[in-house]
Protein backbone atom coordinates (compact mmCIF):
# COMPACT_ATOMS: atom_id res chain seq x y z
CA UNK A 1 0.00 0.00 0.00
CA UNK A 2 1.38 3.05 -0.73
CA UNK A 3 2.15 5.90 2.39
CA UNK A 4 1.01 9.44 1.86
CA UNK A 5 2.38 12.48 4.02
CA UNK A 6 0.28 15.64 3.49
CA UNK A 7 2.92 18.10 5.70
CA UNK A 8 0.31 20.13 7.62
CA UNK A 9 1.92 23.44 9.70
CA UNK A 10 0.40 26.93 10.22
CA UNK A 11 -1.40 28.85 7.98
CA UNK A 12 -1.46 25.76 5.06
CA UNK A 13 -4.27 26.92 2.54
CA UNK A 14 -7.27 24.82 3.11
CA UNK A 15 -7.75 24.03 -0.48
CA UNK A 16 -4.47 22.96 -0.99
CA UNK A 17 -4.75 20.34 2.44
CA UNK A 18 -8.50 19.42 1.28
CA UNK A 19 -7.58 18.82 -2.52
CA UNK A 20 -4.32 16.04 -1.16
CA UNK A 21 -6.87 14.80 1.32
CA UNK A 22 -9.24 14.07 -1.49
CA UNK A 23 -7.11 12.19 -3.63
CA UNK A 24 -5.55 10.08 -1.69
CA UNK A 25 -7.50 9.95 1.27
CA UNK A 26 -11.12 8.40 0.02
CA UNK A 27 -11.18 4.32 -0.19
CA UNK A 28 -11.77 4.11 -3.73
CA UNK A 29 -10.85 0.36 -4.19
CA UNK A 30 -14.48 -0.85 -5.23
CA UNK A 31 -14.08 1.28 -7.93
CA UNK A 32 -10.70 -0.10 -9.09
CA UNK A 33 -8.51 2.46 -7.40
CA UNK A 34 -5.40 1.19 -5.37
CA UNK A 35 -6.03 1.62 -1.61
CA UNK A 36 -3.85 4.20 0.01
CA UNK A 37 -2.30 5.29 3.70
CA UNK A 38 -3.04 9.45 3.80
CA UNK A 39 -1.04 10.62 6.87
CA UNK A 40 -1.35 14.13 7.68
CA UNK A 41 2.41 15.04 9.72
CA UNK A 42 3.04 18.55 11.29
CA UNK A 43 5.89 19.83 13.52
CA UNK A 44 3.46 18.70 16.60
CA UNK A 45 0.59 16.59 17.48
CA UNK A 46 -1.96 19.80 18.54
CA UNK A 47 -4.21 22.14 16.58
CA UNK A 48 -2.68 23.64 14.08
CA UNK A 49 -4.67 26.72 12.40
CA UNK A 50 -5.04 26.95 8.67
CA UNK A 51 -6.19 29.61 6.41
CA UNK A 52 -9.96 30.68 6.59
CA UNK A 53 -10.50 29.82 10.55
CA UNK A 54 -9.81 25.97 9.70
CA UNK A 55 -7.19 24.02 12.35
CA UNK A 56 -6.25 20.61 12.10
CA UNK A 57 -4.78 18.56 14.51
CA UNK A 58 -2.00 16.63 12.52
CA UNK A 59 -2.44 12.58 13.43
CA UNK A 60 2.01 12.59 13.03
CA UNK A 61 4.30 14.19 13.81
CA UNK A 62 7.36 14.84 11.68
CA UNK A 63 8.35 11.65 12.05
CA UNK A 64 5.38 10.26 10.28
CA UNK A 65 6.62 11.06 6.86
CA UNK A 66 9.85 8.65 7.06
CA UNK A 67 8.16 5.68 5.89
CA UNK A 68 5.56 8.02 3.11
CA UNK A 69 6.56 7.20 -0.23
CA UNK A 70 5.59 10.93 -1.59
CA UNK A 71 5.01 13.62 0.76
CA UNK A 72 3.25 16.67 -0.52
CA UNK A 73 3.54 19.83 0.94
CA UNK A 74 0.43 22.33 0.56
CA UNK A 75 0.76 26.20 -0.12
CA UNK A 76 0.86 28.42 2.93
CA UNK A 77 -0.67 31.53 2.91
CA UNK A 78 2.24 33.93 3.84
CA UNK A 79 5.23 32.28 1.39
CA UNK A 80 7.98 34.47 2.70
CA UNK A 81 8.07 33.43 6.25
CA UNK A 82 10.72 31.46 8.05
CA UNK A 83 10.70 27.71 7.64
CA UNK A 84 11.11 25.79 10.59
CA UNK A 85 14.58 24.02 10.51
CA UNK A 86 12.90 20.80 11.95
CA UNK A 87 10.24 20.73 8.53
CA UNK A 88 13.29 21.84 6.39
CA UNK A 89 15.13 18.95 7.88
CA UNK A 90 12.50 16.58 7.47
CA UNK A 91 11.83 17.65 3.58
CA UNK A 92 15.57 16.78 2.79
CA UNK A 93 15.26 13.78 4.77
CA UNK A 94 12.15 12.22 3.11
CA UNK A 95 14.08 13.37 -0.38
CA UNK A 96 16.92 11.86 -0.08
CA UNK A 97 15.87 8.32 1.52
CA UNK A 98 13.94 8.07 -2.02
CA UNK A 99 10.50 9.83 -1.44
CA UNK A 100 8.63 11.94 -4.34
CA UNK A 101 8.44 15.35 -2.57
CA UNK A 102 5.38 17.61 -4.15
CA UNK A 103 4.27 21.15 -3.76
CA UNK A 104 1.16 22.47 -4.64
CA UNK A 105 1.02 26.48 -5.00
CA UNK A 106 3.09 28.53 -2.63
CA UNK A 107 4.30 25.32 -1.00
CA UNK A 108 7.37 25.60 -3.51
CA UNK A 109 8.96 28.23 -1.17
CA UNK A 110 9.30 25.56 1.83
CA UNK A 111 10.70 22.99 -0.58
CA UNK A 112 13.10 26.19 -2.05
CA UNK A 113 13.99 26.76 1.99
CA UNK A 114 15.12 22.95 1.66
CA UNK A 115 17.18 23.46 -0.93
CA UNK A 116 15.66 20.37 -2.81
CA UNK A 117 14.94 23.02 -5.69
CA UNK A 118 18.46 24.42 -6.41
CA UNK A 119 19.53 23.60 -9.89
CA UNK A 120 15.98 22.40 -10.92
CA UNK A 121 12.82 23.84 -12.73
CA UNK A 122 10.32 24.24 -10.35
CA UNK A 123 7.22 26.47 -10.72
CA UNK A 124 4.19 28.07 -8.51
CA UNK A 125 1.47 30.40 -8.86
CA UNK A 126 2.40 33.26 -11.30
CA UNK A 127 1.52 35.49 -8.67
CA UNK A 128 4.29 34.27 -6.50
CA UNK A 129 6.88 33.25 -9.21
CA UNK A 130 8.95 36.22 -9.26
CA UNK A 131 9.23 36.60 -5.12
CA UNK A 132 10.62 33.10 -5.61
CA UNK A 133 13.25 33.59 -8.28
CA UNK A 134 14.56 36.58 -6.09
CA UNK A 135 14.75 34.76 -2.82
CA UNK A 136 16.24 31.52 -4.51
CA UNK A 137 18.34 32.21 -7.20
CA UNK A 138 19.53 28.84 -7.15
CA UNK A 139 15.95 27.68 -8.51
CA UNK A 140 14.73 27.80 -12.33
CA UNK A 141 11.64 29.34 -11.74
CA UNK A 142 9.04 28.87 -14.55
CA UNK A 143 5.67 30.89 -14.19
CA UNK A 144 4.45 29.60 -17.69
CA UNK A 145 3.59 25.86 -16.33
CA UNK A 146 0.93 24.01 -14.50
CA UNK A 147 3.07 21.56 -12.97
CA UNK A 148 7.13 20.86 -13.37
CA UNK A 149 8.98 17.90 -11.98
CA UNK A 150 12.39 15.33 -12.87
CA UNK A 151 10.56 12.44 -11.15
CA UNK A 152 11.34 13.33 -7.58
CA UNK A 153 10.81 16.73 -6.93
CA UNK A 154 7.79 18.28 -8.26
CA UNK A 155 5.84 21.88 -7.80
CA UNK A 156 2.39 23.15 -9.48
CA UNK A 157 1.05 26.69 -9.85
CA UNK A 158 -2.01 27.58 -8.03
CA UNK A 159 -5.25 26.34 -7.09
CA UNK A 160 -6.46 24.11 -10.22
CA UNK A 161 -3.00 23.39 -11.14
CA UNK A 162 -2.95 21.43 -7.76
CA UNK A 163 -5.39 19.06 -8.63
CA UNK A 164 -3.60 18.37 -11.76
CA UNK A 165 -0.58 17.11 -10.43
CA UNK A 166 -1.87 14.90 -8.24
CA UNK A 167 -3.96 13.30 -10.60
CA UNK A 168 -0.56 12.99 -12.42
CA UNK A 169 1.35 11.79 -9.42
CA UNK A 170 -1.77 8.99 -9.06
CA UNK A 171 -1.29 8.36 -13.06
CA UNK A 172 2.44 7.52 -13.02
CA UNK A 173 2.32 5.14 -10.17
CA UNK A 174 -0.87 3.74 -10.30
CA UNK A 175 -2.01 4.00 -14.05
CA UNK A 176 -4.31 6.38 -16.17
CA UNK A 177 -7.42 4.18 -15.67
CA UNK A 178 -6.21 4.61 -11.66
CA UNK A 179 -6.37 8.54 -11.82
CA UNK A 180 -9.38 8.59 -14.43
CA UNK A 181 -11.73 7.01 -11.68
CA UNK A 182 -10.17 9.78 -9.07
CA UNK A 183 -10.85 12.52 -11.44
CA UNK A 184 -14.50 11.07 -12.00
CA UNK A 185 -15.36 10.98 -9.00
CA UNK A 186 -14.07 14.62 -8.22
CA UNK A 187 -16.10 16.05 -11.06
CA UNK A 188 -12.75 17.45 -12.46
CA UNK A 189 -10.87 17.11 -15.97
CA UNK A 190 -8.78 13.63 -15.90
CA UNK A 191 -5.53 15.31 -17.23
CA UNK A 192 -3.66 18.40 -18.18
CA UNK A 193 -0.25 18.54 -19.27
CA UNK A 194 2.18 19.92 -16.86
CA UNK A 195 3.26 22.22 -20.12
CA UNK A 196 0.13 24.10 -20.60
CA UNK A 197 -0.07 27.53 -19.65
CA UNK A 198 -0.91 28.74 -16.27
CA UNK A 199 -3.83 31.25 -17.39
CA UNK A 200 -5.43 31.85 -20.61
CA UNK A 201 -5.81 35.80 -21.67
CA UNK A 202 -9.34 35.18 -23.76
CA UNK A 203 -10.73 31.32 -22.50
CA UNK A 204 -14.21 32.44 -24.30
CA UNK A 205 -13.72 32.92 -28.12
CA UNK A 206 -15.37 36.45 -29.25
CA UNK A 207 -17.53 34.97 -32.13
CA UNK A 208 -20.14 32.25 -31.17
CA UNK A 209 -20.13 29.15 -32.01
CA UNK A 210 -15.94 28.83 -32.57
CA UNK A 211 -15.93 26.69 -29.32
CA UNK A 212 -17.44 24.30 -30.72
CA UNK A 213 -16.02 24.21 -34.26
CA UNK A 214 -12.62 23.97 -31.99
CA UNK A 215 -14.72 20.70 -30.35
CA UNK A 216 -15.70 18.98 -33.39
CA UNK A 217 -12.44 19.22 -34.69
CA UNK A 218 -11.14 17.83 -31.92
CA UNK A 219 -13.58 14.96 -31.91
CA UNK A 220 -12.88 14.11 -35.15
CA UNK A 221 -8.99 14.32 -34.76
CA UNK A 222 -9.49 12.30 -31.73
CA UNK A 223 -11.75 9.32 -33.63
CA UNK A 224 -8.75 9.10 -36.42
CA UNK A 225 -5.46 9.12 -34.53
CA UNK A 226 -4.40 7.18 -36.91
CA UNK A 227 -3.76 9.65 -39.19
CA UNK A 228 -0.72 12.01 -39.77
CA UNK A 229 -2.55 14.91 -38.85
CA UNK A 230 -0.93 18.55 -39.49
CA UNK A 231 -2.46 21.38 -38.37
CA UNK A 232 -3.15 22.98 -41.60
CA UNK A 233 -5.47 19.47 -42.39
CA UNK A 234 -7.19 20.57 -38.78
CA UNK A 235 -8.01 23.87 -39.59
CA UNK A 236 -9.52 23.05 -43.12
CA UNK A 237 -11.73 20.79 -40.57
CA UNK A 238 -12.45 23.70 -38.80
CA UNK A 239 -12.91 26.18 -42.20
CA UNK A 240 -10.11 28.70 -40.51
CA UNK A 241 -6.96 29.50 -42.20
CA UNK A 242 -3.83 27.70 -40.37
CA UNK A 243 -2.80 30.42 -38.37
CA UNK A 244 -6.05 32.14 -37.13
CA UNK A 245 -7.11 28.12 -35.63
CA UNK A 246 -3.52 27.78 -34.57
CA UNK A 247 -4.27 30.83 -32.66
CA UNK A 248 -7.88 30.03 -30.91
CA UNK A 249 -6.77 26.72 -30.72
CA UNK A 250 -4.19 28.36 -28.42
CA UNK A 251 -6.96 30.30 -26.41
CA UNK A 252 -9.30 27.82 -25.70
CA UNK A 253 -6.96 25.02 -24.67
CA UNK A 254 -3.34 26.78 -23.46
CA UNK A 255 -1.76 24.46 -25.82
CA UNK A 256 -0.85 24.30 -29.28
CA UNK A 257 -3.07 21.78 -31.97
CA UNK A 258 0.22 19.46 -32.09
CA UNK A 259 1.19 19.88 -28.51
CA UNK A 260 -2.58 18.41 -27.68
CA UNK A 261 -2.47 15.82 -30.54
CA UNK A 262 0.71 14.65 -28.88
CA UNK A 263 -0.74 14.76 -25.58
CA UNK A 264 -3.89 12.12 -26.88
CA UNK A 265 -1.74 10.06 -29.54
CA UNK A 266 0.31 9.39 -25.65
CA UNK A 267 -3.11 9.03 -23.49
CA UNK A 268 -4.34 6.37 -26.03
CA UNK A 269 -1.38 4.34 -25.86
CA UNK A 270 -1.66 4.04 -22.30
CA UNK A 271 -5.40 3.28 -22.41
CA UNK A 272 -4.74 0.29 -25.41
CA UNK A 273 -1.36 -0.82 -22.72
CA UNK A 274 -3.41 -1.10 -19.99
CA UNK A 275 -6.17 -2.48 -21.63
CA UNK A 276 -5.01 -5.16 -24.79
CA UNK A 277 -3.04 -7.37 -25.96
CA UNK A 278 -2.35 -5.54 -28.76
CA UNK A 279 1.68 -5.80 -30.28
CA UNK A 280 3.31 -2.50 -29.67
CA UNK A 281 4.27 -1.83 -33.11
CA UNK A 282 -0.04 -2.04 -34.17
CA UNK A 283 -0.52 0.45 -31.20
CA UNK A 284 1.81 2.62 -32.56
CA UNK A 285 0.34 2.56 -35.99
CA UNK A 286 -3.51 3.28 -34.30
CA UNK A 287 -1.80 6.12 -32.34
CA UNK A 288 -0.60 8.04 -35.15
CA UNK A 289 3.04 7.64 -33.80
CA UNK A 290 3.49 5.52 -37.03
CA UNK A 291 6.85 3.47 -36.01
CA UNK A 292 7.30 1.95 -31.98
CA UNK A 293 10.59 3.91 -32.02
CA UNK A 294 8.72 6.98 -32.73
CA UNK A 295 6.07 5.96 -30.31
CA UNK A 296 8.85 4.97 -27.26
CA UNK A 297 10.75 8.19 -27.31
CA UNK A 298 7.35 10.12 -27.41
CA UNK A 299 5.93 8.32 -24.62
CA UNK A 300 8.81 8.04 -22.34
CA UNK A 301 9.38 11.59 -22.45
CA UNK A 302 5.57 11.64 -21.20
CA UNK A 303 5.45 9.29 -19.01
CA UNK A 304 8.65 8.58 -17.72
CA UNK A 305 8.34 5.03 -18.88
CA UNK A 306 9.07 3.03 -21.95
CA UNK A 307 5.81 1.60 -23.54
CA UNK A 308 7.16 -2.11 -22.00
CA UNK A 309 8.05 -1.22 -18.92
CA UNK A 310 4.49 0.40 -18.49
CA UNK A 311 2.45 -2.15 -19.90
CA UNK A 312 4.66 -4.10 -17.30
CA UNK A 313 3.70 -2.54 -14.49
CA UNK A 314 -0.19 -1.62 -15.30
CA UNK A 315 -1.32 -3.63 -18.14
CA UNK A 316 -3.92 -6.30 -18.42
CA UNK A 317 -1.94 -9.02 -16.32
CA UNK A 318 -0.74 -6.22 -13.27
CA UNK A 319 -2.90 -6.65 -10.16
CA UNK A 320 -2.85 -3.32 -8.61
CA UNK A 321 -3.22 -4.95 -5.24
Amino acid sequence: MMRVGVLVTEQVRVFDYAVATEVWGLDRTARGVPRFELRTCGPHRSMIPMTSGVTCVPDHGLDGLDECDLVVVPGVQNPTAPVHPQVRAALRAAHARGATVASLCSGAFLLAAAGLLDGRRATAHWLDAEELARRHPDVIVDPNVLFVGDGSVWTSAGVAAGIDLCLHLVRRDHGAAAAAEIARTMVTAPFRTGGQAQFITRPIPAAEGQIDDLSKVREHVLNDLARPWTVAQMADLARMSERSFARRFVQATGGTPLQWLLTQRVLAAQHLLEVSNLPITAIARRCGFGTALTMRHHFTRHVGLPPRDYRQAFGPTHDAG
